[in-house]
């Protein structure tokens, strides 16, 4: 049965992309107590686009959907689930909030995993939710023939609980010792357990869930305001490469963390980037005094087409129909360049089409 020693990460040498993405990282949590404090009716606003954004990215890459009014109104608890993927996406969303108002009287116990797990399937009618697998399961992909690969054989069903519990165990013990760093650890830990990959259903969910939570317990609070969920969503190709190299050879003890190390680091440091490029939209609007200035800014650092969603999103100091007529004097100003009608529309910088 593969153990569990993560103190023995302490002895390791990393590499200079790695210590850079570090340092990188270090230096935005310095900062983030300050772009906290300086607009936080605004970043509330940040943090209720990041469940939306989270809760719809965590289910889909499970293929796990529903309508994006739907969704809304889901997570904003104006309805109730009509099927299956709904009741899930509920429980995700239940999940999400007591993470978000909770880490610290969370600790990282094989008993809070399965309650996290109960409340992720509580509105479906699976029997399983709470509870360790009790049937072998295995990570693969459907090639485009149709034919089924196998990627990754996880621990069998009557070896998880104990190494759940030796997993949660040297996780709560090297943090403590303060020895390694809480970045690399946290990667490991989820690395570990999805190759664990301790329930019947729902394994990948909870490792995002999870991830938020440890960063959230070691003081990297980005994921309430920018989506994790949706970065690991949006690089889901360069999420399961990562996953696939770094867990050859994990039964005996022998793989190398190192590629999904740097892919968890590569997605914190480009939430922390979005998350300031944000921050700097909300204080310039502290003192520009409109919201077509506002927007203008937003567009003046984009390249490439956007939505008008795209821009409420960053543009959080103001509402949407104050979006939508900056949007609407920019076209008329000849400086964006409406494209397509609806739902469809999108805008794009006029001098990108010369």
């Amino acid at each position: 049965m593969r153990t569990f020693d993560y103190t023995i990460l302490s002895t390791c040498t990393w590499d200079n992309e790695i210590l850079s993405y570090l340092t990188k990282i270090h230096e935005y949590k310095g900062k983030q107590e300050l772009y906290v404090r300086q607009k936080p009716v605004e970043l509330k606003r940040l943090v209720d686009i990041a469940k939306v954004q989270s809760t719809e990215a965590s289910n889909r890459i499970e293929g796990i959907v529903t309508t994006v009014s739907r969704l809304k109104q889901l997570v904003s608890d104006k309805t109730t689930p009509r099927n299956r993927d709904e009741e899930e996406i509920l429980g995700y969303r239940n999940v999400l909030n007591l993470i978000h108002e909770n880490y610290q009287y969370i600790p990282v116990k094989s008993n809070y995993l399965l309650q996290m797990h109960r409340d992720l399937l509580q509105f479906t009618s699976l029997s399983f939710g709470g509870h360790f697998k009790n049937t072998a399961n295995e990570i693969d992909m459907i090639l485009k023939n149709g034919e089924k690969k196998i990627l990754f054989t996880p621990v069998a069903p009557y070896e998880t609980p104990t190494a759940i519990e030796n997993l949660c165990d040297t996780f709560q013990k090297t943090v403590g010792l303060g020895i390694v760093d809480d970045l690399i650890l946290i990667s490991c830990f989820i690395l570990d357990f999805l190759c664990i990959h301790p329930f019947n259903d729902g394994n990948g969910r909870m490792s995002r869930l999870l991830t938020l939570l440890l960063l959230y317990r070691s003081g990297y609070l980005v994921g309430q305001y920018i989506s994790i969920e949706k970065a690991i969503a949006d690089t889901k190709n360069d999420y399961y490469l990562a996953l696939q190299k770094a867990d050859v050879n994990w039964h005996e003890g022998r793989n190398d963390p190192t590629p999904f190390i740097k892919y968890m680091l590569g997605i914190i440091l480009y939430c922390y980037r979005e998350f300031e490029k944000r921050v700097t939209i909300v204080n310039e609007s502290g003192i520009k005094s409109s919201a077509f200035e506002i927007v203008k800014a937003f567009t003046d650092n984009r390249i490439g087409p956007f939505s008008k969603q795209d821009a409420l999103v960053s543009c959080p100091s103001i509402g949407s129909s104050s979006v939508e007529a900056a949007l609407k004097k920019l076209v008329e100003n000849g400086f964006l360049i409406r494209i397509g009608q609806g739902r469809n529309t999108k805008y794009v910088k006029t001098d990108a089409t010369k």
